[in-house]
């Protein structure tokens, strides 16, 4: 039973895990979704910076082409006239298609330009100003305007007239390059979306057989170790292969439990009978002896008492194998809750002469239960409450009446119950404190025969209890429904 526990508390803690920063599930998501970003992004960074490479590249060969034609043109148009009208006439033929050019002497002064540039521009202003400009073409940003600019010594025949320069406005190519990127970069967020949920479904559903052994896992319990099963369809191998450990493992498991609730059940039916001779014989010797001594009255009343001791023991495992193996039959019948609760309290008050309340409604509450169990356990739980609590404490039971449910409440105002101890307070042999409660007479088992008890009626146990303060065991039974 401890293994199983174990076990489902592993279980449970991996179930908490498993949508934290730590889980598989999310480190892969993650791990996927970070891939797919970088491989996106990167993919729209070369498509942007290539596209944005071309349109450069192309206003860049087309000027080279132009800059070094120019001073042929110059040449071929100044031999039917001056060198004026040939730098004028080369000036026109190459403005085209958004490209100027201008031409400077050595001293600065502006010989010819284009016809299309308006002089009283600033930016045009700022452009002809430029002193440094590359002889190859070059990609540069003027005010809000981009350019493509480049410049070249005009020697005709061989004199020196100055430099001549080409730009061409790209800014709307620019503008059209810039928006393309957008798009592209706004598509490539939507793809990434797109993954992120493709990846989620998938991973999730990569994941639903590890989920399905973990639901299998969360439900067990020594009742349903034989039925418990997990079946995966569709399933990788390996998952199938730890879908078949796993059953493999239920089935040890249902098989070891099952031993042991043999055994448990074997030995303490055994155990029985001889214990009970020898505490006849005890008693029979402490009735009939007239001359022992002290020392041997005292042995012989401890070993009586701990042979009687282990014989109650021996009969609460009897029980709960009974129960474990459903041969613990119950007689559920309509029980007045009010007249039992009052003879529990009235029998136990006269053996332990402790204040022991009974608080109720006027109205009877009837519920469905087994009147002798139920009393069994009322006793445990009122022993219980008595030995853990200080002989100056009352013990108060408290029946009420939910709607279709009967509640009794056996509160105490002992020593309490922390927190982390509360959840395996029905479990057998579980103690609280070893060195709290191993004086107190007790087999351990009181608790976990009461649960199987209550269960078995089909209602519940629960507790609330905080340390110093006191502790309230709430047992929960249906109403008694009269046939109709």
């Amino acid at each position: 039973m401890k293994l199983i526990q174990q076990f489902r508390d592993a279980i449970n803690h991996i179930k908490g895990k498993r949508f934290s920063t730590s889980s598989l599930q999310f480190r892969l998501t993650l791990e996927l979704v970070l891939i797919s970003i970088f491989g996106l992004s990167s993919v729209a960074f070369w498509a942007g910076w290539q596209r944005s490479q071309n349109l450069v590249i192309a206003h860049k060969k087309t000027l080279e082409y132009i800059s070094v034609r120019f001073p042929e043109e110059v040449e071929l148009y100044s031999e039917m006239g001056s060198i004026e009208i040939g730098l004028v006439r080369s000036v026109n033929k190459a403005s085209t298609g958004g490209i100027m050019v201008w031409v400077k002497r050595n001293d600065g002064m502006l010989l010819v330009n284009s016809p299309d540039m308006d002089m009283q521009s600033s930016k045009i202003t700022k452009m002809i100003s430029l002193t440094k400009v590359p002889a190859e073409p070059t990609f540069l940003e003027v005010s809000d305007r981009y350019m493509v600019i480049c410049s070249k010594v005009l020697k005709i025949k061989g004199e020196l007239l100055g430099t001549v320069y080409f730009s061409q406005d790209i800014t709307d190519e620019q503008h059209q390059l810039n928006d393309g990127i957008k798009s592209l970069i706004i598509v490539s967020v939507l793809v990434i979306l797109v993954l992120m949920l493709a990846i989620v479904s998938r991973i999730r559903q990569a994941l639903r057989p590890l989920e399905q052994m973990s639901q299998v896992a969360s439900t067990l319990s020594a009742d349903n170790l034989n039925a418990a099963k997990l079946e995966l369809h569709q399933a990788p191998d390996e998952i199938l292969g730890l879908a078949q450990a796993f059953n493999e493992m239920l089935f040890r498991l249902s098989s070891s439990w099952e031993q042991q609730r043999q055994f448990v059940g074997n030995v303490s039916h055994e155990l029985r009978t001889p214990l009970t001779v020898v505490v006849g014989y005890l008693q029979s010797l402490l009735r009939r002896s007239k001359n022992l001594s002290d020392y041997q009255q005292q042995a012989l009343e401890t070993a009586a008492g701990e042979a009687e001791r282990t014989i109650r023991m021996l009969e609460d495992l009897l029980d709960l194998a009974r129960a474990d193996s459903g041969n613990l039959h119950f007689r559920l019948n309509p029980v007045i809750l009010n007249t039992l609760v009052a003879e529990v309290t009235a029998m136990s008050q006269k053996v332990t002469n402790r204040e022991i309340t009974f608080v109720s409604k006027n109205e009877d509450v009837v519920a469905c239960a087994d009147q002798e169990r139920l009393q069994q356990v009322l006793i445990n739980l009122v022993d219980n409450a008595i030995k853990y609590s200080a002989a100056d404490r009352s013990v108060d039971l408290v029946l009420e009446k939910m709607e279709n449910q009967a509640l009794i409440h056996v509160c105490d105002r002992g020593i309490g119950i922390s927190l982390a101890h509360q959840n395996r307070i029905f479990e057998r042999f579980y103690r609280v404190d070893e060195s709290m409660t191993r004086s107190r007479d007790g087999t351990g088992l009181g608790l976990a025969i009461a649960k199987s008890l209550i269960e078995g009626m089909e209602g519940r146990i629960t507790l609330r209890s905080k340390p110093g303060e006191g502790s309230i065991f709430t047992i929960t039974l249906p109403i008694w429904n009269p046939p109709i």
